[in-house]
């Protein structure tokens, strides 16, 4: 088994596509663990105590089940490549034949009811109308397509892989603020039992309290079930199968952050212009377009004359014995040319098909280029209204504690109501929320946008 551990940023998508194809097992960093035994899936791994988010994309590269189609559709095509590199190489064979017969019915003289012959002959295309260079170019562009199909479905993977983590992070997050929401209402109920028993306040403070506890737990029961189907929902697009043993319900600790640290700086015009050179769809398509020139070139060559050497010995039958000792050999050589003159317009027909197949791919290349356009706007505009509210939702945070802090501070002197620290209570929780949901916007909205110029992960 290759393993092949380094530096991710320093990783070309072409050598991680190359490691990925010959079955090696790639890991983000030293200490991340290969997941592959002899080029395949190891199906015993476990659930790791830990999860960050390169052990995940690490995870993915070996495992995602669209990443492993991806890599056999490139082994698929070398096959084809062999396949077809085959007319550029000689062709050897055997053939036999034996016989027996009734000697009334002989035509040897004298009258003979044995014959045989044994021969070996190779065979060389010397002209096929430039068709055969023209298929050996076309599927190697095609291979060349399928690499690069590669690399944009690793692009796809990786972004989906961080969207269902920074998921998971993000329930987990709620699932703390519903936590501090709960504590902090039971402990207001306390204090308005605690008044009433005093007599400082009435029963109508204690009903009001129970009722925003009991209102408070149902967001907590959803944010816990959230986080479940966070976690499930990432193991599928890590393709984790094992669940076995242990397996089964054991959960991980998550460890990431959804932190919004520096505001992004991408121009648009220049990120449209980037995309356009980087993507590996428009880049496949490009190579699509180039097989399909040569697939015209292969259907214009069933209109030119075949040529074909070949060498051939035989070994037959040569006296009246049947034996092999009583034998005649000897060589044969020459070409075998073919020229359909007229084959019913079938070879024009094809033209026709190679020549649409072509312009239907370059009409593809156009719709791609500006379908990737609009991309790069739709995730710029997006990157930049998450950072937007980002911006908003820490000043909001700030604001609703000392909001909640004053509230507090006001209802022990009795200045302010129970409801004041209530409504205050519940304006926290939604900021933190607003706040956990902007980090989560904006992390996915920036691997989105790397994603639509054709960057590769930034753990790469």
């Amino acid at each position: 088994m290759i393993i092949s551990q380094f530096p991710m940023k320093t990783c070309s998508y072409a050598l991680l596509a190359a490691l990925l194809l010959s079955g090696a097992s790639v890991s983000l960093a030293a200490d991340t663990p290969p997941f592959q035994r002899d080029g395949q899936p190891d199906p015993n791994y476990e659930v790791p105590d830990e999860l960050n988010l390169a052990y995940a994309l690490s995870f993915a590269l070996d495992n995602n089940y669209a990443i492993r189609q991806a890599q056999e559709r490139i082994r698929e095509q070398e096959g084809v490549i062999l396949e077809v590199r085959s007319a550029q190489i000689p062709k050897v064979s055997a053939s036999g034949d034996f016989s027996g017969n009734d000697k009334e019915v002989s035509s040897a003289m004298p009258a003979q009811n044995r014959d045989w012959g044994v021969g070996v002959q190779a065979t060389q295309v010397v002209y096929a109308g430039g068709g055969v260079q023209a298929s050996v170019r076309g599927s190697s562009l095609i291979r060349d397509a399928a690499a690069l199909e590669l690399q944009a479905v690793i692009n796809e993977q990786l972004l989906l892989v961080r969207t269902r983590f920074y998921s998971v992070l993000l329930a987990q997050q709620r699932i703390s603020v519903q936590e501090e929401n709960v504590k902090l209402l039971e402990e207001q109920m306390k204090d308005a039992r605690n008044r009433f028993e005093a007599g400082a306040t009435s029963n109508f403070e204690v009903l009001r309290a129970e009722v925003a506890l009991a209102n408070g737990r149902p967001a907590l029961i959803t944010a816990r079930n959230a986080l479940r189907v966070a976690i499930m929902e990432l193991r599928q697009v890590l393709g984790f199968t094992n669940s076995s043993g242990s397996n089964a319900n054991k959960v991980p600790e998550f460890v990431g952050s959804l932190e919004a640290t520096a505001k992004p700086e991408y121009e648009l015009i220049s990120a449209m212009a980037l995309a356009r050179s980087q993507r590996p769809e428009l880049q496949r398509l490009g190579k699509l377009e180039s097989a399909g020139e040569q697939q015209v070139v292969v259907s214009r060559a069933g209109a030119r004359p075949q040529v074909a050497a070949f060498g051939r010995y035989d070994w037959v039958r040569g006296g009246p014995s049947s034996g092999w000792n009583d034998r005649r050999d000897g060589w044969t050589a020459g070409l075998q040319a073919q020229w359909d003159i007229f084959d019913g317009r079938a070879t024009a027909g094809r033209v026709v098909q190679a020549k649409s197949r072509l312009l239907q791919t370059k009409l593809a290349v156009e719709e791609a280029s500006l379908a990737i356009d609009i991309e790069v706007r739709r995730a710029h505009s997006a990157l930049t209204e998450a950072w937007e509210l980002v911006e908003a939702s820490g000043k909001v945070v700030e604001q609703a504690n000392e909001a909640l802090r004053l509230a507090n501070v006001r209802y022990g002197a009795g200045t302010a109501t129970q409801l004041d620290v209530l409504t205050s209570q519940v304006a926290l929780t939604d900021a933190r929320l607003n706040q956990l949901v902007a980090g989560f916007n904006y992390n996915v909205a920036l691997a989105a946008m790397r994603k639509a110029l054709g960057e590769a992960d930034p753990l790469l």
